[in-house]
C-alpha cells in the first residue's frame, strides 16, 4: 500500500474510533460531589442551632392525634397552643439511628444506586400539569399517555440514575385510579428505581398488592423495594400536614422508602434572608425526621430539604435563580454535614421554550447542587415553565448536560504517567506537537466526553449542515426513541394479572 493509502486507511480507523462510543465512559453517575461549600464551618453551626432552637422552644403545630402519642413516647414535651416541642437530644437521637446510606433498587439490579456519602446521581420530580409539545412547540395538559411516553424516553437516558414522575395525567379524574395508572406507568415502562406520589393513605395498600404482583407475589415488594415514596408531611412554616403523615404511617408497614420533602418559598412561608430560610427550612426537615424516628427509628429516609425561592415583586415561582442555586447546594452541604442521604432540587427553569435562558439557568442551579454533593439532585431533567411543565427535548438535551457536570465533577487525575514529562520532552524534541502520540490517543478515550447534541462544528459546515440548534437535535432523538423503543417489562402474564385487579387506562 503506497504512504498515501496508508494514510488514508489511518485517518479512517481514527475516525470510526472516535465516532464509536469510548471504551471507558469518563463521565458516569454517581460521581463525588461536595468540593463547592458555599457555608463556613462556623454558619453551619449557627443554623443547625437556631433550628434545634426553634424545635426546642416553638415546636411543631398541627400534629395529628396518633403522630403525637408517638412523638411523646419518643421524648416530645406540650408547647404553648397544642404545639410539640422536641427537645435537641431527641433530634439527636434521630439523627443518630437514621441510616446513613442506603439503596434504592431497580428491577434490574444493574441499575440500582446507592443514595448517602458523597456521591451525585440525578433524576427527576416534578408533578407538571402541562407538556410541551413536541409537535406543535406549545403546552397542553399533561395526560397519561404523556407520563408513559416520558417514561419510556427516560429509560433510555444514562444519567437519568431514577425516575419520579414528572407529569400529572390530568385527563384521569378519578384520583385512585391516578394513582393507580402512575404506578402502572413506572413499572411497565422502566426498570430503574422509580418514586411517586399517593394522594390517599389508603391507595397505598392496594398499590403495594400492584407491586407485590410485579416483584412475583405477596409481601415481595417489601423485601427488595423499588419504588419509593414523595411526601411533604410538613407544611411550612412549621406545622404537619395530616394527609401526608397519613402516608407515611401506611409506607413504613410496606417498607416504601421515602423522600420527605421540605418546600418551604422564601418571603412566603419562610424568611426571606436566606440564612433564616435556611434554618426554618432545616428545622421542619429535622421535624420529618423527627417523625419517623418516633414511627420506626431507623426507616429509611432521603433528608430532603428543597428550598424554593419565589421573585418577592410579583410572586411567581423563581426556581433557576441564583439564590435557588446558592441555596439547594447550602442545603446539600448541611444535609452532608449531618451524615445524612440528601435530596435537593435544581435545574427548575422558568424558562418555557427551550432557549437561552432554559440553558443558563439548569446549567448554573444543577452544577452547583452537584458540586455540593447533593446525593440525589431531584427535579433535574426534562422540566421547564418553573414545575409546570415538561419537555421530551428537555429530558434529551439534561441528560447531556449532567455528562458534563459529572466529568467537572471527576476533576483532574494527577500521577507521574498523566504528568507526562517524558512525552513533553519527547514531542518537543520531535515532532512540536502532541496530535499523534499514545498519551493522545489513551487521553482521548478516558479523559474526555463527547456530546452527541452540542455542535462543535465550524459555521460554513454547520450552516451546510441545516444549521440545525439544540432543540431540533433534541426533537429528533426524542422522537427517534419514542417510535423504537417500547420495553417489554411486564410480561402478557403479568399484565393480564393487574388488568384484572385494577383499572388500567392504557
Amino acid at each position: 500500500m503506497s504512504s498515501e493509502g496508508s494514510k488514508r486507511s489511518g485517518r479512517k480507523a481514527r475516525h470510526a474510533q472516535r465516532a464509536a462510543k469510548p471504551v471507558v465512559d469518563p463521565c458516569p453517575p454517581g460521581q463525588k460531589g461536595g468540593a463547592y461549600k458555599p457555608l463556613s464551618q462556623r454558619e453551619i453551626e449557627q443554623i443547625y442551632d437556631t433550628a434545634l432552637q426553634l424545635l426546642e422552644r416553638l415546636g411543631m403545630g398541627n400534629v395529628p392525634d396518633k403522630l403525637a402519642a408517638d412523638l411523646k413516647a419518643a421524648g416530645a414535651q406540650a408547647g404553648q397552643q397544642d404545639r410539640l416541642l422536641f427537645p435537641r437530644e431527641m433530634v439527636q437521637r434521630a439523627i443518630d439511628t437514621a441510616p446513613k446510606s442506603f439503596v434504592l433498587h431497580g428491577r434490574d439490579e444493574n441499575r440500582s444506586i446507592e443514595v448517602g456519602g458523597d456521591r451525585v446521581y440525578f433524576g427527576t420530580g416534578g408533578a407538571a400539569v402541562q407538556t410541551l409539545d413536541i409537535d406543535s412547540g406549545l403546552y397542553r395538559p399533561s395526560t397519561l399517555e404523556d407520563l408513559h411516553d416520558f417514561t419510556r424516553l427516560q429509560d433510555t437516558l444514562a444519567n437519568v440514575s431514577w425516575f419520579t414522575r414528572c407529569c400529572v395525567a390530568t385527563d384521569v379524574p378519578d384520583v385512585f385510579d391516578l394513582d393507580v395508572n402512575t404506578a402502572y406507568a413506572l413499572v411497565r415502562n422502566t426498570t430503574k428505581p422509580v418514586a411517586t406520589s399517593f394522594t390517599l393513605a389508603e391507595h397505598v395498600g392496594p398499590i403495594v398488592e400492584l407491586l407485590d404482583i410485579v416483584a412475583g407475589g405477596p409481601g415481595e415488594f417489601a423485601k427488595r423495594p423499588f419504588l419509593k415514596a414523595h411526601i411533604s408531611p410538613v407544611i411550612s412554616p412549621l406545622r404537619y400536614g395530616e394527609d401526608a403523615v397519613d402516608v407515611v404511617y401506611e409506607c413504613v408497614p410496606h417498607n416504601i422508602p421515602m423522600s420527605c420533602i421540605t418546600a418551604a418559598q422564601a418571603g412566603a412561608t419562610a424568611p426571606a434572608t436566606l440564612a433564616g430560610f435556611l434554618a426554618q427550612s432545616l428545622a421542619e426537615t429535622l421535624a420529618s425526621l423527627v417523625m419517623v424516628y418516633a414511627i420506626r427509628p431507623g426507616f429509611p429516609m432521603v433528608f430532603s430539604n428543597w428550598p424554593f425561592i419565589v421573585d418577592l415583586r410579583t410572586g411567581s415561582f423563581a426556581g433557576g435563580s441564583g439564590e435557588t442555586a446558592v441555596l439547594n447546594a447550602a442545603s446539600a452541604q448541611l444535609t452532608n454535614w449531618l451524615g445524612l442521604p440528601s435530596g435537593v432540587a435544581a435545574s427548575m427553569t422558568d424558562a418555557k421554550a427551550v432557549d437561552a435562558q432554559y440553558g443558563v439557568e439548569k446549567g448554573m442551579t444543577s452544577l452547583a447542587a452537584a458540586l455540593a454533593g447533593g446525593n440525589l439532585i431531584y427535579e433535574s431533567s426534562g422540566m421547564t415553565a418553573s414545575l409546570l411543565g415538561a419537555s421530551f427535548e428537555g429530558f434529551v438535551l439534561d441528560n447531556e448536560m449532567h455528562s458534563h457536570t459529572y466529568r467537572a465533577l471527576r476533576g483532574i487525575e494527577v500521577s507521574e504517567e498523566n504528568l507526562g514529562f517524558d512525552a513533553i520532552c519527547h514531542s518537543v524534541l520531535g515532532d512540536g506537537h502532541f496530535l499523534g502520540s499514545e498519551q493522545t490517543y489513551a487521553a482521548m478515550e478516558r479523559d474526555y466526553f463527547y456530546p452527541e447534541l452540542a455542535d462543535r462544528q465550524e459555521p460554513r459546515t454547520w450552516q451546510n449542515d441545516g444549521a440545525k440548534d439544540a432543540w431540533s437535535s433534541a426533537r429528533h432523538h426524542a422522537k427517534e426513541v419514542l417510535v423504537g423503543h417500547h420495553p417489554q417489562y411486564l410480561s402478557a402474564e403479568l399484565d393480564a394479572e393487574i388488568r384484572k385487579r385494577f383499572r388500567i387506562l392504557v
